[in-house]
């Protein structure tokens, strides 16, 4: 019955999302009502600990998670405000005009990238953006901006879910990264081989396909090994990226379509330079602010803190916000001084960036919701329960299964690092009951926590803003489960075999 009473909220979600097709922020607002009483009249959690763990939790959204949602969007409307897209969706279509080759390069290179340098939903929404200003349909925009944004994650924003994992379980991360590509290695080949098929699923472009596709996933997987084992864990989802993106951008002069009429326009390098300004800034400011240039980081972090005390389960719990090295205000500077470059003035600016607000405020309720609700629920219980439930039930088939608690960590709370944070001490404990190697089984948390984050409802929620299509969640996640539930059995026969 508890296990039963744990898995309600997460029931109820999939029942009014995927089966009854409610909008994302009415399906989070009746979850959240939902585990709201559960959390007080069936685990007899104190109001006031219930109370200060959503606000806990509306905190975690609001910064960094809809920050950076907001100004990801809000960078993408600058572009359109100062016609800049034109040019850069010209140069994308200038590398190729087959579809494979497009797709792969936003949302496996381009989006990788993001992925690996901020994190946080950038490489969703910006990807997803971008593929619909190409022409691409917004459902299909979104599916696979959602399908690539796995693999990455594993090593986004700079490294920092391995990091914070080697930290819970007092593991060393740079041992943890190689173990992670390991075990995700079939997936970085069957992933593009996925995205290939999707965007361009006609029988004569089989071969083409195929080649594609295992050619950019086996780079990415080499350069992400070899990053992983001799440079540090900062770097594989960086590399592997930039890795794809030359090798992508050269199969698209192969593969590109001689019998298509292609726009022949010749841009001056300033006027190139120009349009890519909002994605260069963004871009340099992320990487002067991240763990790449130490002194930097450590510099801003000194400065401009906000630490929020909140009394939870008899302790206190510390967020603490380094305003300087935010994804979102690095986002916003990097956005407004490229639209100020782009001609933009400083009035139209904040009023595309209030228009950014109006346009996403079903995404923001959305988002508060689930991530309040799954910060009641840990403080609950009712996450641990359904994972120890988990791990008692396998017993020796725990491994097969290991991948499917960290999946089930990042569908709750959308990110890689907080499944890391629920459940990386829980998978090290369990290896030593079991026998196995505790590198192996906490690698395994976060290499599943990756197939979890396609069909994150926080996600989910930002595709379709990015997508405009507010209130599709449901058939989002329908068409996205499949591909997500795939992924993780794949994960798990990887890693119940070599364990």
């Amino acid at each position: 019955m508890t296990t039963f009473l744990a898995s309600l909220p997460i029931l109820i979600l999939i029942i009014v999302m995927g089966g009854f097709k409610l909008s994302g922020d009415k399906s989070s607002i009746i979850t959240l009502a939902a585990t709201l009483i559960i959390s007080l009249f069936a685990f007899h959690t104190p109001f006031a600990d219930i109370s200060y763990s959503f606000l806990f939790g509306m905190l975690k959204a609001l910064v960094p998670i809809l920050f950076i949602i907001v100004m990801a969007i809000y960078s993408y409307n600058v572009l359109l405000l100062t016609g800049k897209i034109e040019i850069l969706k010209r140069q994308f279509a200038s590398i190729s005009s087959d579809k494979s080759i497009q797709v792969l390069l936003i949302t496996w290179g381009f989006g990788g990238l993001l992925e690996g340098m901020a994190g946080f939903g950038t490489a969703v929404a910006i990807p997803a953006a971008i593929l619909i200003s190409l022409g691409f349909k917004p459902g299909f925009s979104a599916i696979v901006s959602l399908l690539a944004n796995s693999v990455a994650t594993g090593f986004g924003a700079v490294g920092v879910p391995v990091i914070v994992l080697g930290t819970e379980t007092g593991l060393e991360p740079n041992a943890l990264s190689p173990i992670v590509v390991k075990q995700l290695a079939p997936l970085m080949l069957l992933i593009p081989l996925a995205l290939a098929f999707l965007s361009d699923p006609q029988l004569k472009s089989l071969p083409k396909n195929i080649a594609l596709g295992i050619s950019v996933g086996a780079v990415s997987l080499a350069a992400q090994y070899y990053s992983a084992r001799y440079i540090g864990v900062e770097t594989p989802a960086i590399i592997g990226s930039l890795a794809a993106i030359v090798l992508i951008i050269l199969m698209g002069k192969i593969f590109s379509k001689k019998d298509k009429a292609e726009d022949k326009r010749v841009y001056p390098v300033r006027s190139i330079a120009n349009a890519w300004a909002v994605y260069a800034f963004i871009m340099l400011l992320i990487i002067l602010t991240s763990p790449l240039f130490p002194g930097m980081r450590n510099f801003l972090n000194s400065i401009a803190v906000s630490v929020i005390r909140f009394p939870i389960n008899g302790e206190i719990k510390n967020y603490s916000i380094n305003w300087l090295t935010q994804g979102g205000l690095l986002l916003f500077i990097g956005s407004f001084l490229g639209g100020w470059i782009q001609r933009a003035s400083p009035k139209d600016l904040i009023r595309t960036l209030w228009k950014t607000l109006k346009q996403l405020r079903k995404t923001i309720v959305t988002v508060i919701c689930l991530v309040g609700f799954s910060s009641v629920m840990e403080t609950a219980g009712m996450i641990n329960a359904l994972a120890v439930a988990l791990a008692e039930a396998t017993g020796t088939l725990y491994p097969l299964f290991s991948p499917a608690i960290g999946a089930l960590g990042t569908f709750l709370t959308g990110s890689d690092t907080s499944a890391n944070i629920l459940f990386g001490k829980l998978q090290a404990g369990v290896s030593t009951q079991i026998g196995i190697d505790p590198h192996w089984l906490a690698a395994a948390n976060t290499a599943g926590a990756t197939g979890g984050k396609i069909i994150s409802p926080q996600s989910i929620a930002i595709a379709t803003s990015a997508c405009d299509r507010q209130g599709e969640e449901g058939l989002i996640l329908k068409n996205a489960l499949p591909y997500s539930l795939a992924y993780v059995a794949i994960t798990g026969i990887v890693v119940y075999l070599f364990a």
